[in-house]
């Protein structure tokens, strides 16, 4: 039974399947981008990508056991001077795998894997999109959120600076009234007074 066992032998036996994973692994580092079957490209991935990360520490030891796997020196070099830069940063998942449909022939699941730091297009494509505006107002930021409660006292506050600034006033305007009140006595009394003393 192959209970548990991830390995997928793609029909192959050992020799085979090896030698072909190297062959396709080196044309991979090669051109950046190849074709084949989605189940090729998955064991091509699990195959690949430890070789790429074993490429970023660029020794005497790492370049002989990634080169026991690829058996190809072009691959080798290309692998260590110009990927290992690119991928330097990236921690793992180097490599993309995108469905294309299906073979004419067999039906057999069609895909093109490919190296993420080397697609150009979709670079720039990330480089050129804009952020998402919107027609909606900008929310406040946590500290200057108004809670329902500072509102309220912020309304109490400034009722009570209103009735504070209206009562002088209104004492002021009592004053003047009773100034007018009094002179207008006055001015009566004098005029009675003057009747009188004619």
């Amino acid at each position: 039974m192959r209970h548990n066992k991830k390995i997928n032998h793609l029909g192959r036996k050992s020799a085979h399947r090896k030698a072909m994973l190297s062959n396709m692994a080196a044309s991979l580092i090669m051109h950046k981008r190849i074709v084949t079957t989605l189940a090729k490209a998955k064991a091509l991935r699990m195959y690949v990508e430890p070789l790429i990360t074993k490429s970023k520490d660029d020794s005497t030891n790492s370049r002989r056991t990634v080169f026991s796997f690829l058996q190809n020196k072009e691959a080798v070099t290309v692998l260590f001077r110009e990927i290992a830069q690119k991928v330097a940063e990236r921690p793992g998942g180097y490599t993309r795998i995108l469905k294309t449909g299906t073979r004419l022939g067999d039906s057999a699941e069609m895909c093109i894997i490919e190296l993420v730091d080397f697609n150009e297009a979709l670079l720039k494509d990330k480089d050129t999109k804009k952020a998402k505006t919107t027609r909606r107002s900008k929310r406040k930021k946590s500290d200057e959120v108004e809670t329902p409660s500072k509102v309220k006292v912020e309304k109490k506050k400034a009722e009570e600076v209103v009735t504070e600034k209206a009562e002088p006033e209104k004492e002021q305007l009592d004053e003047k009234v009773e100034d007018s009140n009094e002179s207008e006595e006055n001015e009566s009394s004098k005029a009675d007074t003057e009747e009188e003393n004619k």
